[in-house]
């Protein structure tokens, strides 16, 4: 748990969940120490101890999804449609939902396609995330101006995420003028106007 070796007990039982449709759900409860926890499963193909290895991975998967909304701003996204209903978040049991009431094909289409538009711009964060956490883990140890920021408890080698997008902000223009037989420099310079002087310019 957390990258550390714990002995827990724990107790394993398949109950049904929910209100008039049930589902089958593997509940998990697990002392460790004084300490009890319940986890919960969908998948009941799991063993208990997979599901308790898997809730180790939780504070990373925190980690990341904290990167991913601060440091790359995967969820800052504002794709909306008119033909989107207000969502009722007190709507009563037994109230239709406000997406059922939308019968007309077109409108339908537009929520389709703000919906894509939405999932398409997590994808592409989530695919910037971990080239950025490639980056960290590749060139750490490799590229010394990595470390120009202040680290107040420097713990690893390895920089974080926010570490390496500050340096490719700062640098990421001169980094593609001293590469101009990269394809996306190349992109860049043909839509220029004009030719600089300034190598910091020209890939700007």
């Amino acid at each position: 748990i957390y990258g550390k070796e714990e002995t827990v007990s724990f107790l394993c039982l398949d109950l049904l969940w929910g209100q008039g449709l049930y589902q089958e759900l593997r509940f998990v409860l697990v002392r460790h120490g004084d300490r009890l926890s319940l986890l919960v499963s969908t998948d009941l193909t799991l063993e208990a101890t997979e599901i308790i290895a898997l809730y180790g991975y939780r504070f990373k998967i925190e980690c990341t999804f904290r990167e991913m909304k601060q440091v790359i701003g995967a969820f800052g996204y504002r794709f909306w449609s008119a033909s989107m209903p207000k969502l009722n978040r007190y709507r009563r049991k037994g109230e239709t939902d406000p997406l059922e009431q939308v019968t007309n094909e077109s409108d339908r289409k537009r929520i389709r396609l703000t919906l894509q538009a939405i999932e398409g711009f997590v994808m592409c964060s989530v695919i910037a995330t971990g080239i950025v956490q490639l980056l960290a883990l590749r060139f750490s140890g490799r590229t010394p101006a990595l470390f120009f920021r202040y680290l107040r408890t420097p713990s690893k080698s390895i920089v974080s995420e926010a570490t390496v997008v500050a340096y490719l902000r700062q640098s990421l223009f001169r980094l593609f003028a001293q590469n101009p037989h990269l394809a996306l420099t190349q992109i860049i310079r043909s839509k220029q106007k004009s030719a600089h002087p300034d190598a910091d310019s020209l890939a700007s």
